[in-house]
């Protein structure tokens, strides 16, 4: 007797099933991927402005852009309203300090110095006339104190002489009485004319110092008129070179209109304008790199204005070495201030629109993609900024303007 036994389906084609659908999952997935790499947007790797995140020490600068000027300038103005009669130099000469420059013509000042002149001659001749009658009275009234007192010395004589006769009998009483009565007036009228005399003196000398004082002032009257004169003459007043005359010849100038400007060309300053956002950081001394397009020159922060103009702050720049061949007032320049040194930090090339302690998102490179990623930012400068987190020393990123690809996480780069 035969006992049948149930026959088992043989596992190599379970094996074979498993495997096969394992491949079919893998190809699956491997399709996906690559229609997934394939829809990604692709973005040239050239086109793009790519940095390295770095570790160690940054350097801080904030940047502006200004011109060289002189650190003196001699305006030439027009002290009084006149015509334009002579242009003896022009825009570019070199002048010295007796250089005239301008000459003008005002017939109205010629005549108002020639009468200055009269009227200070005037009250000089009056002087001497005063000077000549007060010494006159003084004479004459000395002469009267003289007299008199002459007079009453002989008639003290007489009283003593008509006394003596008197106690010996030969003279009346009266007529003694009358010879000293003579004498004590006369004394008395003695000792008013000295005080006249003194009195005099005192009015004469108040009658000089008030006609000194006339022409004295009348002087710095005819003095002042002759220096307007003489300031028709425009002189460049300095040594340096004539930068502007902007009058023409016959042209009628007011008082206050500049005439030109003389700038010492050797003794320049940088003018830089700062943003205002940055130049809070700046102080007095802080060191300067100054671009005057034909060398670096260093320099120094030596004011900065208190006002903020049209969104910038305008700083002044001297410089401690001798300025490069070719550096001229109104020159543009550009400037680095160093405001500190930070050590031990990681930093980065600044990306456009990038605020400082900010936070923004950034491409980051890994492979052949670049993917979206959050970054915290930190203190900046010029070209650079301290990176606070969301990348590592040594991490790739693109800096350029990414908002064309706003809406992805992730491109391709090739």
């Amino acid at each position: 007797m035969s006992n049948d036994v149930p026959r088992q389906k043989p596992k190599k084609k379970k094996v074979k099933l498993a495997v096969g659908i394992t491949v079919a999952i893998v190809a699956v997935v491997t399709v996906a991927l690559a229609r997934t790499r394939s829809a990604l947007p692709t973005v040239d790797r050239a086109t793009v402005w790519i940095d390295t995140v770095k570790h160690g020490a940054m350097l801080r600068e904030v940047q502006g852009v200004g011109s060289l000027v002189p650190e003196q300038i001699r305006w030439l103005t027009v002290t009084t309203p006149a015509r334009v009669a002579e242009v003896r130099a022009r825009s570019g000469a070199v002048v010295q300090p007796d250089t005239v420059v301008v000459v003008l013509d005002n017939p109205d000042l010629v005549l108002q110095s020639l009468e200055a002149d009269r009227q200070k001659t005037a009250a000089e001749a009056e002087l001497v006339n005063l000077e000549a009658r007060l010494r006159n009275q003084h004479l004459a009234q000395e002469a009267q104190v003289v007299g008199l007192s002459a007079d009453a010395v002989e008639s003290a004589r007489r009283a003593e002489a008509d006394g003596e006769l008197s106690r010996r009998g030969f003279l009346s009483k009266l007529e003694m009485a009358q010879s000293q009565g003579r004498a004590e007036a006369l004394d008395g009228r003695v000792q008013l004319e000295t005080k006249r005399l003194g009195s005099l003196e005192k009015e004469a000398s108040a009658q000089l110092a008030s006609q000194r004082a006339q022409v004295e002032r009348l002087g710095s009257i005819a003095e002042f008129r002759r220096r307007q004169l003489d300031e028709l003459h425009v002189r460049a007043g300095v040594a340096g070179v004539l930068a502007d005359v902007p009058v023409q010849v016959g042209q009628w100038v007011t008082q206050g209109v500049v005439l030109g400007k003389v700038a010492q060309p050797e003794k320049l300053k940088a003018e830089l304008r700062v943003a205002e956002t940055q130049a809070k950081d700046v102080q007095i001394g802080q060191s300067v790199t100054v671009d005057t397009r034909n060398g670096l020159v260093q320099g120094r922060v030596i004011r900065m204005d208190g006002a903020v103009q049209n969104g910038t702050v305008k700083i002044d720049v001297a410089f401690d070495v001798p300025l490069p061949q070719g550096a001229r007032p109104d020159l543009s320049v550009d400037g680095r201030i160093e405001i500190e040194r930070l050590d031990n930090v990681l930093y980065v090339g600044r990306p456009p629109m990038a605020t400082p302690a900010g936070s923004v998102t950034a491409f980051k490179v890994v492979g052949e993609e670049a993917v979206r990623v959050p970054v915290q930012l930190g203190r900046s400068s010029v070209k650079t900024v301290e990176v606070v987190s969301g990348l590592r020393d040594g991490d790739q990123v693109i800096l350029s303007d990414m908002s064309a690809w706003a809406s992805v996480d992730r491109i391709r780069l090739k």
